[in-house]
């Protein structure tokens, strides 16, 4: 499957009357959900993932995937074009050497 596929499979599933700001606001919520996973990972099994955290990430990753389409959908962007700017981005910066550092714009 690739980006146009899942951004119209997962369009099919929506359900909300609050375009960009549902979406967002989901975003966030299950980036942090994946944050916390990862946290317990650490503290409870020193860094180790097992196959049940593995299928919790995945399945959290989904989520943030689910969400982060939705929001891309609602701007009228496409996550290929997404995702292509943003490898030619990182490109640039490391060939500058600066993939380091702070600012949006290096």
């Amino acid at each position: 499957m690739n980006f146009d596929e899942y951004q119209s499979l997962a369009r099919k599933t929506a359900i909300y009357n609050m375009p960009v700001i549902y979406p967002t606001l989901g975003l966030c919520g299950e980036v942090g959900e994946f944050a916390n996973k990862i946290k317990k990972i650490y503290r409870d099994n020193n860094g180790i993932v097992n196959k049940e955290m593995y299928n919790d990430l995945l399945s959290e990753l989904g989520d943030v995937l689910w969400y982060l389409s939705n929001c891309a959908t609602d701007l009228g962007i496409d996550l290929n074009s997404v995702a292509e700017m943003n490898i030619k981005k990182l490109e640039n910066r490391k060939r500058n050497g600066t993939i380091q550092g702070k600012g949006d714009k290096r």
